[in-house]
């Protein structure tokens, strides 16, 4: 639509300034109003079916009846509008609905502050400093509240068959006890799944009081429940009994320790001024070519720091059996299943969400803000880069199995 330059000099002729045109009081809300209320006196020209400046038919009892005051809260801030309304209450407007009291995205906006990990008394002093509006701390809760049923759905959707790769994590969150009111801290469970284009898709994610195997049992129950029938490889960290609660579930799963978590707890043995020759000599044991080299390239590591830190060996002697099917795969898996990096980065967007509110009020209040930090963490991109090289690979891993 062209608006001629006679209706916008017509227009603009009392504006002077800036908040003349874009002010509280400005044109452009006061064009905004009348629109609306042009378009909703079309709407109802339409239902009555005769023009405003027109008599009704004699038989016709239901006529216009006036107009309600209703404000409007929106990104320009509060607007007034006359509603029309008719005499036997039929007319329900499209423009603006019935009970409807928010418009341009306002809900939207909302979860966007939330989101930002903002609390409610934030998100309305925001709204009431940039927008000049006040609402209730109901309002803001509603709307947030609405998620919840969003989450429900993501949380019970239906999944792919297999996964090549799953990655499995917890992370800590403060929320506070309904019943003694205490803040503690509780484990957030999450898996993240690669599929077989390469895309990441976050599966779940479950609150429980601690991390333990016994719950991450039932997080696999859940998956299996949901419809993945294989994994072929699950990356996880060292915790005990962690890959007896994976093949419970999925038998056949091949169980991989994030040998950058390895690193780092052997790294918290050792001083400052040795971490680096100590890194680097760890290096030779997870890239050698198979376990054999690995196996030797650790007794050489146990030879050289072994008596200055003798605890570092005997934690890969731990985790040896989760360490060595990394050394079973060819150069591009080896790639992606290095580390749990891809989890990590969505932890530290959950985290960046989560630190600014100190603790949670309830596990709901907490799933809530979480589930909006991973929607936002897959919109960020779910292509893994190394994903192309090593496709053909996981074919032949997943043919090798079928085949078995």
């Amino acid at each position: 639509m062209t608006i001629s330059k006679e209706v916008l000099d017509e227009l603009l002729s009392g504006v002077e300034n800036a908040d003349d045109l874009l002010g509280n009081q400005g044109l452009m809300k006061d064009l905004q109003v009348r629109l609306m209320e042009r378009m909703l006196g079309a709407e109802l020209t339409e239902h009555l079916g005769y023009e405003p400046e027109t008599e009704p038919a004699a038989y016709q009892s239901n006529r216009r009846n006036g107009t309600t005051r209703k404000t409007l809260k929106g990104n320009d801030g509060a607007l007034p509008i006359d509603v029309p309304r008719d005499r036997d209450g039929s007319f329900e407007p499209e423009l603006i609905k019935k009970g409807q009291t928010r418009i341009d995205g306002m809900d939207d906006k909302i979860i966007g502050l939330y989101t930002a990990g903002l609390s409610t008394r934030d998100i309305r002093a925001h709204l009431a400093d940039v927008y000049g509006l006040k609402v209730s701390a109901d309002l803001v809760s509603r709307v947030t509240d609405a998620v919840l049923e969003e989450v429900s759905d993501w949380q019970n959707r239906a999944l792919e068959p297999m996964y090549p790769i799953v990655f499995l994590d917890a992370l800590r969150v403060k929320i506070r006890n309904a019943e003694s009111r205490q803040v503690k801290n509780k484990a957030v469970y999450v898996a993240l799944g690669v599929n077989s284009d390469g895309e990441r898709e976050v599966l779940g994610l479950w609150i429980a009081n601690n991390e333990g195997a016994k719950f991450w049992l039932s997080v696999m129950n859940n998956l299996r429940n949901r419809g993945v029938e294989d994994i072929l490889i699950a990356v996880v960290d060292g915790l005990k009994g962690f890959p007896d609660a994976i093949n419970a579930a999925f038998p056949d799963t091949t169980v991989q320790t994030c040998i950058v978590h390895l690193i780092r707890h052997s790294l918290n043995f050792c001083g400052w001024k040795d971490r680096k020759n100590v890194a680097k000599d760890l290096k030779r044991v997870y890239q050698a070519t198979d376990d054999v080299e690995a196996e030797k390239a650790l007794a050489e590591f146990k030879a050289e720091w072994g008596h200055k830190y003798p605890s570092i060996v005997p934690s890969w002697r731990r985790a040896w059996e989760e360490v060595i099917p990394f050394f079973a795969f060819p150069p591009e898996v080896r790639k992606i299943i290095y580390t749990t990096n891809a989890i990590e980065s969505l932890n530290r967007v959950i985290r960046k969400t989560t630190k600014t509110r100190g603790s949670f009020p309830t596990d709901e209040a907490a799933t809530k803000l979480i589930f909006l930090a991973i929607r936002s963490f897959e919109k960020s991109g779910r292509a893994v880069r190394e994903w192309v090289a090593a496709r053909n690979q996981f074919a032949i891993l997943y043919s090798e199995r079928f085949n078995k």
